[in-house]
């Protein structure tokens, strides 16, 4: 995953993991059965995960790993601003894992999908896990959604037309990743070819109403900027425009400015066991 540059993304990854939040939480609800004494965040990024677990579980060890040294400098920074514990290594998903301690429980939050063969991904991330420990990843849910389908101006519809955009960008990202191996994406399914049993899962929804807040609005900015850059080329000039629009703070219209921005979304977490006590 050395082709993007993470830490120029820094701080839009930084709140977009606090803008998507509420969906973390929910899924640590899921899992407070559990005594982890060892977890680990794989691709933790500026470990907003990370520092989530170690509260909810503060007698556990809380190791982010990320290939990104400036991502895991925000992460401890934010640990320490938050006063939880959370221990950092640098390490490439997946080659570099080889050498971790097994964990009673591993996070790895969109990341798999970045790797050319996701199934030998998986593997490698449940060869992670002490006997017994818990698997979660999380692929999958819904697009995002933050105005109505007819803004006003513009042809109606626009964010139906960023999903497609954003769908064919993907689509073609998964097929120039090395090693790429296409794969039946049944995430249960593939954490049983894992090795690992009582494999589920559950969607998590992340609901901003409007007005929206100030962090998640300078959330919605940033990702409507790049769009606009990623997908300027392959949308209709009128939708272009239109993204201009919203995107000119001295627009009475613009997402700046709209009471009517808010932030929509779902993510899916999948779930499994590796046997054992």
């Amino acid at each position: 995953m050395k082709d993007v540059d993470w830490a120029a993304m820094a701080d839009m990854l930084e709140q977009e993991g606090e803008t998507h939040s509420p969906y973390v939480r929910q899924a640590i609800e899921d899992l407070e059965h559990l005594s982890p004494q060892r977890i680990l965040d794989i691709g933790s990024g500026p470990g907003v995960a990370a520092c989530l677990l170690a509260a909810a579980f503060p007698k556990a060890e809380v190791t982010a790993v990320d290939g990104t040294p400036e991502l895991l400098a925000r992460a401890e920074q934010r640990a320490e601003r938050l006063g939880v514990e959370v221990r950092t290594k640098v390490a490439e998903f997946p080659a570099g894992l080889d050498g971790l301690e097994p964990a009673d429980l591993v996070w790895s939050g969109q990341v798999v999908h970045h790797v050319g063969d996701q199934q030998g991904a998986l593997d490698r991330l449940a060869g992670l896990l002490a006997p017994g420990g818990v698997l979660t990843i999380v692929e999958g849910g819904l697009p995002e959604r933050w105005l109505p389908r007819d803004l006003g101006f513009g042809r109606p519809g626009l964010q139906t037309r960023l999903d497609a955009a954003a769908a064919d960008r993907f689509a073609q990202m998964r097929a120039e990743r090395p090693g790429s191996v296409r794969a039946l994406e049944d995430w249960p399914g593939m954490l049983r070819a894992a090795g690992l049993t009582d494999a589920r899962s559950r969607t998590f929804l992340v609901d901003h109403p409007a007005p929206l807040a100030d962090g998640p609005r300078r959330f919605v900015r940033r990702l409507l900027e790049r769009q606009r850059g990623a997908f300027a080329e392959v949308l209709d000039p009128e939708d272009v425009a239109t993204l201009d629009r919203l995107l000119d703070p001295a627009d009475p219209a613009s997402i700046d400015r709209r009471q009517d921005l808010f932030l929509l979304t779902a993510k899916t977490v999948h779930f499994g066991r590796r046997p054992g006590s």
